[in-house]
């Protein structure tokens, strides 16, 4: 009772809070609407592909209209009850990232097997494998799309001041700030920091544009009651040992503040960690490689398959450059580039030739100075005439399959990079050498040469907490436009 009563009253004392709670209410109960009618949609497809049409696959069979639509009444709501139990409602999982597409995946294959073994436990339970199969897939893509669908609309609300959750960051050092300027920067992140919370600066200290220290720590449950916050985000190292007690008592205080760590503060989770257990003792064992167990397997099915058919498949046009290049300007095809791979093992990265053998000698100091700042010349005069070409469409990037095929590098990952450039990563150095750097990135969709080294920094470390098969599946399928269009590359 006393809990019911502290939830009436905190929606009394927090009415702009309730009111953004509200439209998430709505914006789930569409989402969950939409979900039942794809899974219903799916199952029907399924059922009229399997027994209402000629595919030679598929033996005669009993159509059962009957059963199948009391089978489909039943099956709707078991498959939204799993899409609730892999968190598929939970607004801190949904419309934040591809690991949505992998839940609904996940979700829909257990929903099979647990078909498959109920007509293996109930012999009299008799279900045409066709259709089920065709199920599986129809429902997944059709989940999948509705999902991908509702998140640009979601993108869209966003843009619009809905959805958007306001928060506070605990700390103003370079961590907080960096965390707040990025998340105000994208507003379709649906996070609003409206100030910082911190004991080194003087309450209105503006530290970013329009973003003032609110108070000191002491103060988090005053500034949280009077700026009406959803959720807070810990950026101070030392306020976890110092400080967090005094936050997780407002935590329960005021209830329903979500309260998260920014990844600054534990930057070697970058690597991904296991919780293990030393009598009676919660520890954390971090992984030597960040992509680990079945993710690992998948994704080199996914680079070593797709490496040789793309190899096989642009053979000719690899022999096509390979002839142009040589005729173009004296010297060899391919251009052998020195970079950093997995746990700091170099190895030569190989291009098609796109400069003169002696171009540096074209160099003006000027430009020494920017290649050796940003690593990239917008009017390189090194470069040859098919080699502008070959940049603008990324063509001289394709001799890398074989290093994919080699396993020195990934389809998708992290902007491969010299040993020199690694001083540009910090910090980061040692947990970019955990993953193989990629033919293609989040780097490629996000800007390509137009991105300075910090935001290329900020990309790779998104990509490899982030990684997942869709994520990687994601950035191929933008790749492609992008490459199209040109944007960036010089």
């Amino acid at each position: 009772m006393n809990n019911q009563l502290l939830d009436i009253l905190t929606g009394q004392l927090f009415p702009a809070r309730e009111a953004r709670r509200n439209e998430w209410r709505w914006l789930l109960l569409g989402v969950g609407l939409g979900d039942a009618l794809c899974v219903a949609g799916g199952f029907v497809l399924a059922y009229v592909l399997r027994f209402f049409t000629d595919w030679g696959i598929f033996y005669s069979g009993d159509a059962r209209t009957d059963f199948y639509a009391t089978l489909i009444a039943l099956l709707v709501p078991s498959w939204i009850a799993l899409f609730v139990l892999y968190g598929l409602y939970n607004p801190q999982i949904i419309f934040g990232g591809t690991s949505e597409y992998a839940r609904i995946f996940n979700a829909c294959t257990v929903g099979l097997l647990v078909i498959i073994v109920l007509t293996f436990l109930q012999p009299d339970f008799v279900i045409a494998r066709g259709w089920l199969l065709l199920a599986w897939a129809s429902v997944s893509a059709l989940a999948i799309g509705w999902r991908f669908v509702a998140r640009r609309l979601v993108y869209s609300l966003r843009e619009r001041g809905y959805l958007i959750q306001r928060s506070v960051v605990l700390g103003a050092n370079a961590e907080g700030r960096a965390v707040a300027e990025q998340l105000n920067a994208s507003i379709r992140a649906g996070v609003h920091v409206i100030g910082f919370v911190d004991d080194h600066l003087a309450p209105g200290t503006e530290v970013l544009p329009g973003v003032p220290v609110l108070g000191p720590v002491t103060a988090f449950e005053a500034i949280v009651t009077h700026t009406d916050v959803d959720s807070a985000i810990i950026a101070d190292t030392e306020m976890v040992r110092e400080r967090l007690p005094a936050v997780y008592g407002a935590m329960e205080t005021l209830r329903r503040l979500d309260v998260t760590l920014a990844p600054g503060i534990f930057e070697l989770l970058t690597v991904g960690v296991q919780v293990r257990e030393r009598g009676s003792v919660p520890l954390l064992g971090l992984n030597r490689t960040r992509i680990t167990g079945l993710h690992a397997v998948w994704k080199e099915i996914i680079d070593r398959g797709g490496a040789l058919a793309a190899l096989i498949l642009l053979s000719p046009l690899l022999a096509l450059v390979a002839l142009l290049v040589r005729l173009d300007s004296p010297g060899p095809i391919i251009y052998r580039r020195r970079v950093v791979g997995v746990g700091n093992k170099t190895f030569d990265a190989f291009k098609f030739r796109t400069m003169q053998v002696d171009g540096d000698k074209l160099l003006t100091p000027e430009q020494r100075k920017e290649l050796s700042e940003t690593g990239k010349l917008q009017h390189d005069p090194r470069i040859t005439r098919i080699g502008r070409f070959l940049r603008r469409t990324s063509i001289d990037e394709l001799p890398q399959l074989v290093n994919v095929l080699l396993g020195q590098m990934s389809l998708v990952g992290p902007r491969m990079i010299t040993t020199d450039e690694l001083r540009h990563f910090g910090r980061w150095r040692h947990n970019l050498v955990t993953v193989r750097p990629g033919l293609t990135g989040l780097w490629q969709i996000s800007g390509r040469s137009n991105l300075g080294y910090e935001e290329r920094v900020r990309l790779d470390m998104h990509y490899i907490r982030n990684y997942s098969i869709w994520l990687d599946l994601y950035i191929i399928y933008r790749t492609i436009a992008v490459v199209i269009s040109g944007h960036g590359a010089y």
